[in-house]
């Protein structure tokens, strides 16, 4: 019979690790006892110090060893509530277990007062934390060592086997983020390195990068929708008012988002992407897949599919991970206030406004969303998941408001990048082989909002050339951001009112008139059916001459009874899309590109087309555009960037489109990424040698992007980043 051997090297390096935790919580605790009034470890009549140094050590052991065995139970219990109350109710659970350790300690000389523990708490979490994560970084083999058994733990817990051998797939989605900014952000100055030097050297080494053409509507709601589902048709907008209901449709509206997927997943008879195996972090839609958290379109629903387990309880399980997403928040929340102040203390241009809720919405897209959808991500590759899909929306909140070049949004794209990394190394050391797809669903697009450039919204354009009243004070379209949506429906807010909100609007109220980036749509409820041009030009003459002729408005688009669909540009010319004919002087979409026809063309012919889109102008030397909403880095329709997305996938794969043929698309992307996971999961349908030779030509590395080939970096130590 053999005897087991025992891993003395192991064991001892464990012991190790939380010895110095022991003591650097003992530590803290001392401090904390000396300058805070409330917190004391020793009795009123005084003791001497080794009597308050073996308080505190038995203090922290005991919170330690509550923290170990009570804290997970604890919230599991509170998965129900809602994500952001969870973690504040997180302070408080974790200052009841200090308050519980000190009343433990056996000769009663700890003490504090309930608000002060919370404090005490938290400190000792963080500095436990950044112990933890000190010596995880100087011991790689540990490290290693720790993922594979707590995956081989939530494998045999949930009845698995031996991990499989076919490689899995990370979908990141970095949201809003544009080819060319991606670009950029790879290229290394002089002397210098990369902005993002991880998805540089992904991109140096092991991965090519494609660019993708969004469709007309360049938004979230509408690239996700055909990435996932493989559908994204009659999705017209961001938000789009159907006549037959009298609902305004909005992408981030969680009962909206839902109708979409159920639409989609109709239409096309599968249930997306994800529905082996799969797992949806952050995203509007599910894909299909069972695990989900922060999904918008569940976000409504009540039950087990709704709590997120492996999102919020891999997350808040830490009490360490808590303290520090709550310290990052704070942060966050201070930077953009100075950061704003700076700008308007400068006077930037152009600029909007960045009060009230903002910044809170920003700290939630860029710190708890970013935290809990990596922290799920981890856990999904610990499980062996086959597909992940998920969406960090940091960068495109950011950029709405400070631009998508701004000093702001390079600091947001430092972090992501932090977090590709993280992911990236966790993804060398899980049970199965994984490979990592980066993403974005469209660019963004700068300049100066259409009402800031010309003094008008596109209601009062709209209101006057239907000779109806502008009002002094028009209501302006709200900023369509995921980041709200997904906070509100964090806390289990209701949906938004106002333009938001379905609405059944009067007959004597005039059209009704939305935006989505520069792409404006108006409807006329009070006439059923899609209006024709010749209907619209009989009830309102000068409407469409006073569209097409204003110096911001790029082109027009309307159904003529005659021609089908039309684009009106000024100066009388015309583009009528179903034949290509240009009609006058000039082609209206002569500057917006070769595939601006198809693009019109196919969303035009959607059943809940509005009776007119209206696209704005762009600057063709600087690429700007003008929002009819309040963002200065735009989306949603045709000009710029907005329209350029990115896809980097590793060179193991194929390649995703043919040389010398374009990616066009959101469903053309659905269709790459089901060929990938079926390669992956048959591994005699990759490319040959050959084929990926020539694959692996085309845009090669970014100069001085990748670092020597047998580089290696320290593995991170912490999820939260």
């Amino acid at each position: 019979m053999r005897v087991p051997r025992i891993p003395w090297r192991r064991l001892g390096a464990a012991s190790l690790r939380v010895g110095a935790v022991w003591l650097a919580g003992t530590f803290t605790m001392l401090v904390l006892a000396g300058v805070l009034p409330d917190f004391r470890l020793q009795s009123a009549e005084g003791d001497s110090a080794t009597v308050i140094g073996i308080t505190a050590a038995v203090g922290a052991g005991v919170f330690g060893l509550l923290s170990a065995l009570v804290w997970p139970l604890l919230v599991r219990a509170f998965l129900l509530v809602p994500a952001l109350v969870l973690g504040l109710l997180v302070f408080f659970l974790n200052g009841s277990l200090l308050w519980l350790a000190l009343s433990l300690i056996p000769y009663g000389r700890g003490s504090a007062d309930p608000s002060m523990a919370v404090v005490v708490a938290a400190a000792m979490s963080a500095a436990s934390s950044a112990t933890n994560a000190l010596l995880a970084v100087r011991d790689d083999r540990g490290y290693r060592h720790r993922l594979a058994r707590i995956a081989g733990r939530r494998r045999r817990r949930e009845g698995q086997g031996t991990p499989p051998r076919t490689p899995g797939t990370v979908f990141l989605q970095l949201d809003g983020l544009g080819h060319a900014v991606l670009r950029e952000a790879l290229e290394a100055p002089p002397g210098g390195e990369p902005l993002m030097p991880a998805v540089a050297a992904l991109y140096g080494r092991t991965h090519r990068l494609t660019r993708w053409r969004t469709d007309w509507s360049s938004q979230t709601g509408a690239s996700q929708l055909g990435i996932l589902h493989g559908s994204n048709a009659d999705v017209p907008a961001f938000r789009w008012y159907e006549k037959e209901t009298g609902e305004v449709v909005v992408s981030n509206r969680p009962t909206s988002a839902a109708e979409l997927q159920r639409r989609a997943v109709e239409r096309t008879g599968d249930p997306g992407l994800l529905a082996q195996d799969g797992a949806s972090r952050g995203n509007l839609f599910t894909g299909g897949a069972r695990q989900v958290a922060l999904v918008l379109s569940i976000s409504a629903r009540r039950g087990k599919e709704t709590r997120s387990r492996a999102g919020y309880f891999a997350y808040f399980s830490d009490p360490a991970n808590a303290t520090r997403t709550a310290i990052s928040f704070v942060a966050e929340v201070l930077r953009e206030m100075v950061q704003s102040t700076r700008a308007l203390l400068r006077r930037e241009r152009p600029r909007v406004g960045r009060g009230g809720l903002y910044p809170f919405v920003r700290a939630f897209a860029t710190v708890i969303e970013r935290d809990v959808v990596v922290a799920a991500v981890l856990g999904d590759m610990l499980r062996c998941r086959t597909a992940v899909y998920a969406d960090l929306v940091g960068y495109d909140e950011v950029a709405h408001h400070s631009g998508p070049r701004g000093r702001d949004t390079r600091q947001v794209l430092r972090r992501l990048d932090r977090s590709v990394r993280l992911i990236a190394k966790v993804a060398e050391h899980a049970p199965r082989p994984y490979r990592l797809v980066l993403l974005s669903d469209h660019g963004q697009s700068f300049g100066e909002t259409f009402e800031h450039a010309y003094g008008l919204t596109l209601e009062d354009l709209i209101r006057a050339g239907s000779g109806l009243q502008v009002p002094r004070r028009a209501g302006r379209t709200a900023s369509g951001s995921e980041a709200r949506a997904a906070a509100r429906a964090a806390l289990r807010r209701p949906e938004e009112s106002g333009q938001e909100a379905p609405r059944t609007p009067r007959r004597d109220t005039g059209p009704v008139v939305l935006a989505s980036g520069n792409l404006g749509l108006v409807s006329f409820p009070e006439h059923p059916g899609r209006l024709t041009r010749e209907r619209i030009q009989e009830l309102r003459p000068a409407l469409l001459p006073t569209l097409a002729e204003h110096p911001g408005i790029g082109f027009v688009v309307v159904l003529s009874a005659e021609h089908g669909p039309v684009a009106l540009g000024a100066g009388g010319c015309e583009h009528r899309l179903e034949t290509g004919e240009v009609v006058g002087l000039r082609d209206p979409l002569a500057p917006f590109g070769a595939g601006a026809r198809q693009a019109l063309l196919r969303t035009a012919r959607f059943p809940h087309a509005p009776d007119i889109m209206v696209n704005s102008a762009l600057d063709p030397a600087t690429g700007a555009v003008h929002a009819f909403e309040e963002q200065i880095g735009s989306h949603g329709g045709l000009g710029g960037e907005q329209s350029d997305a990115f896809l980097l996938s590793p060179l193991e794969l194929s390649p995703p489109v043919e040389p010398g043929r374009s990616l066009v698309g959101a469903e053309a992307v659905h269709r790459v990424l089901r060929r990938w996971l079926a390669e992956s999961a048959q591994p005699h349908l990759l490319p040959g040698a050959d084929q990926l030779a020539a694959a692996s030509e085309g845009p090669g590395p970014v100069s001085g992007a990748a670092g020597p080939p047998g580089a290696q970096e320290p593995l991170p130590a912490a999820p939260g980043g």
